[in-house]
Parts: C-alpha cells; sequence; structure tokens
C-alpha cells in the first residue's frame, strides 16, 4: 500500500460512463505506476487494486507539498477535472501543478478556453487537436494500444471461428451505439454489400443508451426488411476484458464518426491484425495509411463507405495484408507504453519548473 503523503500524481476520472477516455486512462495505469507514485480521483471503473481518492481526500493530500519539497501534479483530459483542479488551487490553496490533455478537435467556448489559461501545461493527442488551441500545446503525445491486451492472433480464421457468430469474415464496429458514432453508415452500407458477400457478418459491439434505442429501433427495422438480421448484429455492452477477443476475429474494423475527439478503436483494431475502415475524423487520416492499412472515407458518406466496404470484403487476401501491415505499424509507433513514458517525462518536466 501506497503512503498518501509519497503520492506525485493524481489523474482525474470524472465521467460517469464508460468511454474511450476512461479506457485509456486505465490502461495508462500500469505503466505510469512503475514510475511515479500515483492516485486517481475518482473510483469508478478502476481496479480495485489502484489508489483512489474521493475529493475531500484529493483536497486533504494536497494541502502540503510532497515530502521532497515538490509539487504534485494533477493530470486532468476533461473539462470538469480542470474545474476540480482550479477549486483545490485557488480556493483550498492546494499546492499542485495541473496539466490538462486536450483531444478535441473542434473551437473550444470561451469557458474551456479560460480554463486552459490557468492550466500550467497544456498537452494535445494530435496536431490537428493542438490546432484548435489558442496557443501550441507545450507537447503533443499520442494516444496508445496496450499491446499485452490488443495484438495480432496467430489464426485470424479460427480467432473469428472462437466467437461463435455466422460467416467467415467479420466488419465490427465498436463504441457507444449513437449518431454521432455513425454506426448507422455502417448499417446503410452493409445493407447495399452484404447480400452479395453472403460470408460476411457485421458485429456492432457497444452500450445502448435509452435516449438513443429509437436510433438503434430505426436501424433494425432497416435490417429486418432486408432479411439480414441473423448477419448485423447488437451485441450491446460488453465487458472490458472481453473486447480483445473480438477486435482479434475481426478482418475489417470500422468507425464513421461524424465527429470525434481522438477515437481509440480503430487504433485497437489495426493492433489486432484488422484492416480498418474510418471516416476523416479524430485523428484518423493522420494516422491511418490510407490503401495500406485500410481506407479513410469522407466523414457521413454512405456511397464512398458501401464502395470501400465491399472492396474490403472482395479482396480478402489484401485485407488481411492490410491487417497485418496496421498491426506491425501500431506496434511499431503507437504503444501505451510509449505513451505512459512521454506523459512522465512532461509530468516531471513540469514538477520541477
Amino acid at each position: 500500500m501506497i503512503n498518501l503523503e509519497n503520492i506525485e500524481l493524481i489523474i482525474g476520472n470524472s465521467g460517469r460512463n464508460f468511454s474511450g477516455g476512461t479506457s485509456i486512462t486505465i490502461q495508462l495505469l500500469d505503466y505510469q505506476e512503475k514510475e511515479m507514485n500515483l492516485a486517481i480521483l475518482g473510483s469508478r471503473f478502476i481496479p480495485e487494486h489502484f489508489t483512489t481518492l474521493n475529493y475531500l481526500q484529493f483536497l486533504l493530500l494536497t494541502r502540503t507539498k510532497l515530502p521532497s519539497g515538490k509539487l504534485r501534479v494533477f493530470y486532468t483530459r476533461k473539462n470538469n477535472e480542470m474545474i476540480q483542479g482550479l477549486i483545490a488551487k485557488y480556493i483550498f490553496r492546494s499546492k499542485i501543478k495541473i496539466i490538462f490533455s486536450s483531444s478535441a478537435q473542434r473551437n473550444h467556448t470561451k469557458f474551456t478556453k479560460w480554463l486552459m489559461s490557468k492550466m500550467d501545461s497544456v498537452v494535445s493527442t494530435s496536431r490537428k487537436a493542438g490546432s484548435y488551441l489558442d496557443k501550441e500545446p507545450d507537447k503533443i503525445i499520442s494516444h496508445g494500444i496496450d499491446l499485452n491486451r490488443f495484438s495480432l492472433p496467430e489464426d485470424k480464421d479460427k480467432a473469428w471461428q472462437a466467437l461463435g457468430f455466422p460467416g467467415s469474415i467479420g466488419i465490427g464496429i465498436f463504441g457507444r451505439v449513437r449518431y454521432s458514432k455513425g454506426i448507422d453508415i455502417l448499417v446503410d452500407a452493409a445493407l447495399k454489400v452484404l447480400p452479395k458477400h453472403p460470408k460476411a457478418t457485421v458485429i456492432i459491439c457497444g452500450e445502448i443508451q435509452l435516449e438513443d434505442q429509437t436510433y438503434k429501433n430505426n436501424m433494425l427495422r432497416k435490417i429486418t426488411d432486408a432479411n439480414l438480421e441473423k448477419r448485423i448484429l447488437f451485441l450491446g455492452k460488453k465487458p472490458f476484458e472481453d473486447l480483445p477477443k473480438l477486435f482479434k476475429g475481426m478482418s475489417v474494423v470500422a468507425a464513421l464518426s461524424r465527429n470525434e475527439g481522438y477515437g481509440l478503436t480503430p487504433l485497437e483494431g489495426m493492433a489486432s491484425g484488422a484492416a480498418v475502415l474510418t471516416s476523416s475524423e479524430g485523428v484518423w487520416d493522420e494516422l491511418v495509411r490510407d490503401g495500406i492499412d485500410g481506407y479513410v472515407v469522407k466523414t457521413n458518406d454512405v456511397f464512398q463507405t458501401s464502395e470501400r466496404l465491399n472492396t474490403l470484403i472482395e479482396n480478402s487476401s489484401k485485407t488481411k495484408i492490410m491487417g497485418e501491415n496496421a498491426a506491425k505499424y501500431i506496434s511499431e509507433n503507437f504503444s501505451v507504453e510509449k505513451e505512459a513514458e512521454q506523459i512522465i517525462q512532461h509530468i516531471r518536466y513540469v514538477q520541477n519548473v
């Protein structure tokens, strides 16, 4: 058990729903903990063996500096976490430095800009996200993939068969089922393509909240009308630990968001040896090598999506090579280990400035 007074790094964890940001936080923890004594502000979704704090504990801990005389660092990814840090620092006189990691690719509100202006450091997860900031980020640190969880299977066909779904080619899309994620774009494209390719099956894996039920029902109606309900399957939300097995079975992983901050699922698919089919949102057109790792299509373009989907299913040997290219590319350039190392280096720098 860590002595609380030796905790150097506190990581924000304020999300109510499990999200890509939550997944990133959890995957980084094992690597970050090897380098720094850390705790997480908020226990939701965090594995039990990590030290977590509630806000009162956070305030009590940060009343004093570290035994070394240095300030603790609070690492944030959300607006409300920046607010938590600023309240602690300026109202309760917490002895902290605050870093904000920005991944959003949109114009920020005046309030968000003000919050960022009060940070000790702002980092960005991509050049594109950095371009939306008022000033250049102090550091660009790309997200990485946990290669111990997501990796190229020995045999893609066997990995698919082990899942027990029909057909021999799996096309997966992962994430919450809602309009912004563009699930309907894949469904509409699949309705055009699947009748020509009876061996292909589409898997939709993600939480469906009450407000999105009508959205799902509209897709189900189209699927049923086309008699494809056995080949376009909604799995619902799956446990975090079950996801790698699903990714390993996919020949293609799609991510067709209409807007996206970063978007990790294509990279997880690539690490698992799947060719990818993405919109041009997030960092996907920055990171995915079009025609090498898969294809990047215009956002919200069903016609182009269906064309590329057809190509990926029709040319399965080329698609397999794309998946292998993608796995090698991710393992060499986008490991979570490398991301954790860069974050820790920057935290040390900020601590010492």
